[in-house]
């Protein structure tokens, strides 16, 4: 059984990003990350830095588009009226998200506030997500689990954090995020 299976807006969608207990130290790669199972195994609980604890980067405004785009570079032929297309390296995207900016999520000494451009590389998880999970744990008894959705994961680093003042609009500011690892995923899981 798939997951989404008509139109719709991702509405209940959810980036969260995965510390480990010391949160100077990098994140390995799962030891099979092209499965689930070592991914969720990350994203256990929601709380403060562990061994399998998540934070989640809440009130996003606009998310990037994730994946691995194509790796397709164009290639002028002399004589030819069209250029060829042959295949490349494919660059990460550029990660930039738009939060609705509330400062003291950001602050120093807050564990999101600390990860920005600390230079270590966390693991990331996308959730595209329809419906409203009990929470966003990555468990089959209470969260995730519990609804369709799709997962994508990465290694990456919390770059920077831009603010934009706004005088007629909520403030938002432009979290970009870097990718060290490739994509892994849209892992798929049907509602229980």
């Amino acid at each position: 059984m798939s997951h989404i299976k008509s139109i719709g807006a991702g509405l209940y969608s959810d980036l969260s990003v995965h510390f480990g207990a010391d949160v100077t130290a990098d994140i390995a790669l799962p030891a099979s990350p092209d499965a689930m199972a070592g991914w969720a195994a990350l994203f256990g609980t929601e709380g403060a830095p562990g061994a399998a604890t998540f934070s989640r980067i809440t009130n996003v405004r606009t998310y990037p588009s994730f994946g691995t785009p194509a790796n397709i570079v164009k290639v002028p032929v002399f004589g030819a009226k069209t250029s060829q297309q042959v295949q490349g390296q494919a660059d990460a995207p550029n990660l930039e998200v738009t939060l609705n900016y509330i400062p003291s999520l950001w602050a120093a000494g807050t564990v999101l506030g600390d990860a920005v451009q600390d230079g270590v590389v966390h693991a990331f998880r996308f959730t595209l997500a329809n419906a409203s999970p009990a929470d966003y744990s990555s468990t089959a008894a209470s969260g995730l689990g519990q609804i369709g959705n799709s997962q994508m994961f990465w290694l990456g680093k919390i770059e920077a954090l831009l603010v934009n003042p706004q005088l007629t609009d909520a403030n938002t500011a432009t979290l970009t995020l870097s990718a060290q690892s490739e994509f892994y995923g849209m892992f798929t899981t049907a509602a229980i």
